[in-house]
């Protein structure tokens, strides 16, 4: 009984002289907490929206001035024909248009009706659909409080057009969110632990000593997995069109381009992963724990990160899994060019070149 009360005592000092363990056991069950807990939300937060108004009188400044001084919107731009809607949407800039018609305010009192057209970008259905309902919900009040000392009532009818997305399917969204979270998670696992089983094993090194370059044989390592990666990308992209009739309105050879580029930026993170972990269960519960929570979170894969606090919004910038997700929903469901994508493209091709940088000099690190 002695022996293994020493035995646990002994298991204990071990993993307080871990610190790898001390922090998977107690720093990550507290990062999932707090993101959960800030992350996941179906409320929205100054979301960016776009203002067409065609009457420009008293009636739809006030309305203007109750959805600006909300905590849901905040007015990006005021557009002034029907024909900048698309490019705000396509650029990402808003994710609604308030389109008021022509003699707003007269129309209220001498027709009792007057109409307000919500466009929302319905890439994003749950997103698309609580922004309509914010909306009529802002409209409603303005009218119940317009109408107290009138005996005929006035009536402001909003009518909504989903663009994109208009039976609101929630498969647009998830289609791209998987196929990001796919590609990041087993690319980068995949490499992470190919590479530590041959430092566990004591090849690796034997492979950085013999006559080819570090670069070299890092990048022969990593090549069979871009072409897996590939074939992964593929078949979702096959299942999302012909299972569940996803569309793809932009072009396919951008589309793939941006995939080879996203795949080699996992691969590349990977590797890093790599150059840290000492063992191939390390290796893996930094891919998984540390890689699956932002991109499922910070993403905005499933949550709308405009909605999320300002400190989590700023982290979620160091997250390749956004700007892909941008410019794939982007190039599927708006059908944008690279015109439209290219900031985005450039981030992740400039983090992907950081991760080699850092790898590659990591390993010849351990070489001297």
């Amino acid at each position: 009984m002695k022996r293994f009360i020493g035995f646990i005592k002994k298991e204990f000092y071990h993993i307080s002289r871990d610190k790898r363990s001390l922090f998977i056991l107690f720093g990550m069950p507290i990062v999932q907490v707090l993101l959960f807990g800030f992350a996941i939300t179906n409320e929205i937060n100054k979301v960016d929206i776009a203002i067409l108004d065609h009457s420009k009188d008293a009636t739809t400044k006030e309305i203007i001035n109750r959805i600006a001084a909300s905590k849901y919107f905040s007015i990006k731009q005021f557009i002034h024909h029907e024909t900048a809607i698309e490019s705000a949407f396509k650029k990402g800039e808003v994710k609604a248009v308030l389109n008021f018609e022509k003699d707003f305010g007269k129309k209220m009192v001498t027709e009792d009706q007057a109409t307000v057209q919500i466009l929302a970008d319905a890439t994003d259905p749950n997103t698309a659909n609580t922004i309509s309902n914010y909306i009529r919900s802002i409209l409603q009040t303005y009218t119940a409080e317009v109408n107290k000392n009138i005996q005929l009532a006035y009536q402001i009818e909003p009518k909504t057009h989903l663009a994109y997305n208009p039976t609101l399917k929630s498969v647009y969204m998830f289609v791209p969110g998987v196929m990001t979270v796919i590609l990041m998670l087993v690319s980068a696992m995949m490499t992470s632990i190919s590479i530590t089983r041959e430092k566990e094993l004591g090849t690796m090194e034997v492979l950085l000593v013999s006559p080819l370059k570090p670069i070299q044989v890092i990048v022969g390592k990593v090549v069979p997995y871009v072409f897996l990666s590939i074939i992964n990308a593929i078949i979702i992209v096959v299942l999302g069109i012909f299972v569940f009739q996803m569309p793809i309105q932009g072009n396919l050879f951008l589309l793939a381009a941006e995939s080879v580029l996203f795949i080699i930026n996992a691969l590349s993170l990977g590797i890093l992963i790599s150059t840290i972990a000492a063992t191939q269960q390390t290796a893996m519960m930094v891919s998984l724990m540390g890689l699956m929570l932002p991109v499922i979170l910070l993403s905005g894969f499933i949550f709308p990160v405009s909605s999320m606090p300002t400190i989590l919004q700023i982290i979620s910038n160091i997250v390749p899994a956004k700007w892909f997700i941008i410019i794939i929903k982007g190039i599927m469901l708006k059908g944008v060019g690279l015109a439209y994508v290219w900031k985005e493209t450039l981030i992740l091709l400039g983090m992907t070149l950081f991760f080699i940088a850092l790898s590659v000099k990591k390993y010849k690190i351990r070489l001297e």
